[in-house]
């Protein structure tokens, strides 16, 4: 069973990287300002899912990315971050292509808070720092305190030295959520990037990720993955995406009154409800 295990280990370390590291920039610290022209892209071979969008986000706005399932929104956070490369298009950051820059120090500054949280079976405070040296116990437990994560980590056992084993399991979805959360905020990154995922957790998880939503997109450029009709309203700017297009941009009040639908459909079907409550 070594044996497999190690071969297996060895194809992953064999496998030739399909994004080239051909940028010669380092990245400085990030204004933040981004740009996509005429973008378009395909996982598979004349089955686009993204058919040339142009977005502009400028530096220190919170963007909502809504739309139905399939729709692109996904794509667009593996994009920006040189997770696949484009068929046609142009990305920049700061004016400047994404491929002129080496792959590490883009990802350096922009931080990703996924749906699906992973936790290595270690502790709290080295699950937030990755066991980065520069990131002291002293700045973990500042910043918890900043974004309201402080009285939830005390409240379990060992507090910040409390071990939450394989995959988090020892805590639930929603404090997992938290620890991600505070993980990202503690590497101060120039870019954010939030895939809001509150629709299976309990209310107080919920209203603790609201506020540190609010906390830690400030000051910096923020794309959120829409699920929770709170992180739409306070956005900068909704991006209504349809089949790999964009097809609305504007403001929430912009959208619900004066767009052309799409994005008023969706309020009805998917958040009229949440308000009500």
């Amino acid at each position: 069973m070594g044996m497999i295990a190690a071969n297996r280990v060895f194809d992953i370390l064999d496998t030739e990287d399909q994004i080239q590291d051909t940028g010669t920039m380092e990245a400085p610290i990030f204004k933040g300002d981004i740009l996509f022209k005429e973008v378009h892209f395909s996982y598979i071979e004349n089955e686009e899912v993204i058919k040339g969008i142009d977005l502009d986000i400028k530096s220190g706005q919170t963007i909502a990315i809504v739309g139905t399932t399939g729709a692109g929104k996904s794509t667009i956070i593996n994009l920006l971050n040189r997770f696949y490369e484009i068929n046609k298009g142009t990305i920049c950051i700061d004016g400047y292509n994404i491929n002129e820059y080496s792959l590490s120090s883009i990802r350096k500054q922009i931080a990703v808070v996924l749906q699906d949280v992973f936790l290595f079976a270690d502790t709290i405070l080295n699950n937030i720092t990755l066991n980065n040296p520069d990131i002291s116990r002293e700045i973990v437990i500042d910043a918890a305190k900043k974004i309201g994560v402080h009285d939830f980590i005390m409240s379990l056992p060992h507090n910040y030295d409390y071990n939450v084993k394989e995959r988090g399991i020892m805590i639930s979805s929603g404090q997992r959520q938290l620890i991600a959360f505070l993980r990202a905020y503690v590497s101060n990154p120039s870019i954010l990037i939030l895939d809001e995922a509150t629709s299976s957790i309990d209310t107080y998880s919920e209203e603790l990720i609201q506020r540190a939503t609010e906390k830690i997109t400030q000051g910096r450029t923020s794309i959120v993955i829409a699920h929770r009709l709170a992180t739409i309203i306070n956005a900068d700017k909704i991006v209504v995406m349809d089949k790999g297009l964009i097809v609305e941009q504007g403001s929430h009040q912009e959208l619900l009154f004066n767009g052309k639908g799409f994005y008023k459909n969706l309020y009805d079907s998917q958040f009229m409800d949440e308000e009500k409550n």
